[in-house]
């Protein structure tokens, strides 16, 4: 099963997501993917008994020496949108494997879960901190949280730039020691 879902040019969700659900490949932005690799660890898998497995892909994902996946280009006030990668993935994978693949593009629909405890609280939280930053003034902020503490950061330190994963932070090292392929 290929699990396409957001992550344009950071593969935060991507990482997330495959650690959560058990993935045993997550491919994301900050990684170019090499599919002989992928499905390498796929056919190893198969060798071990394994009946299925799971790649997480972010839509910003490309294979090394490729290009982003796009579905329509960029016009007059609006960034390219990306999209099919996942499907793109799934098809060589099946050529390569030999194995059945399915594929699922989430999109948007992973924002439509119930919020948890934690995120009402973190929400909460947030919002106290915008109405009392701007009670003090601090305005051209928004709000972030930094545990513990929710902070204001000054906007021109976040506009307009991109947070990547770090490769090796300790969610990265945490899925590699447990054997989940990047496709490097």
């Amino acid at each position: 099963m290929v699990v396409e879902v957001m992550g344009r040019y950071a593969g935060w969700i991507a990482l997330h997501a495959g650690m959560a659900g058990g993935a045993d490949v997550i491919l994301m932005p900050e990684i170019p993917f090499d599919l002989e690799i992928v499905a390498g660890r796929i056919l190893e898998r198969e060798k071990w008994g394994a009946r299925f497995s799971i790649v997480v892909v972010a839509e910003g994902a490309r294979p090394k020496g490729g290009t982003l996946s796009i579905k329509q280009e960029a016009r007059p006030g609006y960034v390219e949108r990306l999209g099919g990668i996942g499907s793109q993935v799934a098809r060589a994978l099946e050529t390569l494997t030999g194995k059945e693949t399915r594929d699922v593009v989430l999109g948007h629909l992973q924002r439509g879960g119930a919020p948890t405890a934690w995120d009402r609280v973190l929400a909460t939280r947030l919002g106290a901190a915008a109405v009392d930053f701007a009670k003090k003034g601090l305005f051209g902020n928004m709000v972030a949280s930094i545990p513990p503490d929710i902070v204001p950061v000054p906007l021109a330190a976040v506009v307009g730039k991109s947070r990547l994963v770090p490769l090796d932070s300790d969610t990265v090292l945490t899925a590699r020691a447990l054997n989940v392929s990047f496709g490097d």
